[in-house]
């Protein structure tokens, strides 16, 4: 009878190891996939300390600025000129559908009110306000989806031990206990995650500061969210291929598949929806000197660009330490907001469509509309290779005049014309 007990007390073992490895989405989070993908654009906020000497967000770890000098900044910390209600209407014009701000970035101090440690807005700040908890009554008034941006590691902390590779100039500690860490972080997603009504992601950024063998326990932690609100989405800014218990993949200053920036060279590009996340200059977090600015032009290109893969565009803004977007800043997101006015049919919705993208622009569809997005016209003459389909017509978006094409081997030739410089010019392609 024992030998019967253990041997089903072991295949039980081996059922609950086997269940736990095998992430299997709730329905909720499936159908917040979708609408994750449908959303399109969003909007990137940086912001903490560092924001008040104006020179990024890494400034603690680039200039080895000793831990306790640092949280001293807490003291001076009063963003007078915040308002969570501007915030999401500067965002709403922007046309975008989402924020994911920085709950607790690498310097350790976090923006919201959390009991589990006094290094926070509330208690270490003459300001006193639950930042986060204003920005996500503000966001669930107006429809606007609020994700975490969440620090794994800190240079703040002593249990964050072993070192990373960041942070070693900054006096913590050269022995800690990595499992106080680990409850401490289970124990501010818990809050994160019931405090501020529901959420829409959970946005991990670090695990790259430790050896690529280092056990953070995310099975564990993604576990923990997953329990809390099934439908959150997962997102680690990891640059790998998406692990067990993710629900969607970023790709950091790249598009999907791209390398440019250097940090996506072993990242697979997976099945999960995909976001590439960008900034307006130089820095993700505000910097007095940083006034290299992309166009309204560019950053408009690069939504597109991202739709065209597959993928959704959060762009960064780095609010100065009073709680103001930057002039600039907000100059630029309302040229996409208007923009998106006019061509966000094209855009919002839409998955990558059947092109590849190519020099000369991407493709977006919606059901049987494709839309063509030519943003560097090559010739009078653009050839789509839309072969097994079939084409019924063909007309520029912007105001609906037919555009002649004639079935070709292997697709259709589009009768563009010589087009002059836009910043996208658009042609719906209707399959029957």
């Amino acid at each position: 009878m024992r030998i019967v007990n253990c041997t089903l007390l072991f295949l039980l073992l081996s059922i609950f190891v086997e269940a736990q490895e095998t992430y299997i989405p709730s329905a909720e989070n499936l159908q917040n996939r979708e609408q994750f993908q449908d959303m399109k654009f969003g909007v990137f906020i940086h912001w903490g300390l560092y924001s008040m000497p104006g020179d990024g967000e890494w400034i603690m770890h680039n200039k080895n600025i000793h831990y306790a000098e640092y949280a001293r900044l807490a003291r001076g910390f009063y963003p007078s000129a915040f308002d969570a209600e501007e915030w999401v209407a500067d965002v709403k014009a922007a046309g975008a559908n989402y924020i994911c701000i920085t709950s607790r970035h690498h310097d350790g101090f976090s923006m919201f009110g959390t009991r589990q440690s006094p290094f926070n807005i509330v208690e270490a700040t003459p300001f006193g306000r639950d930042v986060i908890a204003e920005l996500a009554a503000a966001c669930h008034r107006e429809g606007i989806r609020l994700h975490f941006y969440y620090s794994l590691l800190d240079w703040s902390r002593n249990d964050y031990f072993p070192l990373g590779r960041t942070g070693r100039g900054v006096g913590r500690n050269q022995q800690g206990e990595w499992e106080s860490y680990h409850r401490f972080m289970l124990g501010q997603l818990t809050e994160l995650l019931t405090h501020y009504g529901e959420i829409g992601a959970i946005w991990f950024d670090g695990m790259w500061d430790q050896p690529a063998d280092f056990d953070w326990r995310m099975r564990e932690i993604y576990d923990h969210i997953h329990t809390l609100q099934p439908g959150c989405l997962i997102i680690n800014n990891h640059h790998l291929a998406p692990l067990e218990g993710e629900d969607g993949q970023t790709f950091e200053k790249d598009l999907p598949g791209q390398n440019s920036s250097g940090y996506s060279g072993t990242a697979t590009v997976g099945s999960l929806p995909l976001e590439t996340c960008e900034t307006m200059n130089r820095n993700w977090g505000y910097s007095l000197t940083d006034r290299d600015y992309k166009s309204s032009e560019e950053l408009i290109r690069y939504l597109v660009r991202a739709a065209g893969n597959n993928a959704n565009l959060l762009m960064n803004v780095g609010p100065r330490p009073d709680g103001t977007f930057p002039e600039r800043a907000v100059e630029r997101y309302r040229a996409m907001g208007e923009w998106l006015k006019i061509y966000g049919e094209t855009i919002y919705g839409t998955r990558g469509g059947p092109i590849a993208p190519h020099p000369w622009g991407v493709t977006t569809q919606k059901g049987e509309t494709i839309f063509v997005h030519i943003l560097e016209p090559e010739d009078e003459l653009l050839f789509l290779p839309l072969e097994g389909v079939e084409v019924g017509m063909a007309r520029w978006f912007a105001d609906g005049d037919m555009v002649p094409f004639t079935r070709v081997p292997g697709g259709i030739l589009l009768q563009t014309g010589s087009l002059p410089h836009a910043t996208d010019h658009v042609v719906e392609i209707q399959l029957q």
